[in-house]
């Protein structure tokens, strides 16, 4: 995990070598990135995610997400979306684009 200051803030830039199989997992990379960096900010490869977080019916993404929502936490999964055929998640994704 690398540290960048972006205008004053702190962001965490996740490698690929964390992986995030479920709700502990993300615990464990926000504590990650407050204790070592003092970040609330983190960007994330897509490649770090299970591949159920892609698949809305297993619940997982929504269940992570209100994680980080609820520690304040900002997240950003970067990383190539276009294979997925699944309208569901991309109309998902283009709603959290909305927010901040």
């Amino acid at each position: 995990m690398q540290f960048i200051n972006q205008n004053g803030h702190k962001i965490a830039l996740v490698d690929n070598s964390y992986k995030v199989e479920n709700a502990q997992d993300a615990l464990d990379l926000m504590a990650s990135a407050q204790y070592h960096g003092g970040s609330g900010a983190l960007i994330v490869h897509k490649e770090c995610f299970n591949e159920n977080f892609f698949n809305l019916k297993t619940r997982l993404a929504g269940e992570l997400l209100q994680k980080f929502s609820t520690y304040r936490v900002q997240l950003a999964i970067i990383g190539d979306f276009s294979h997925y055929q699944s309208k569901a998640l991309h109309d998902f994704i283009y709603e959290c684009n909305q927010g901040r």
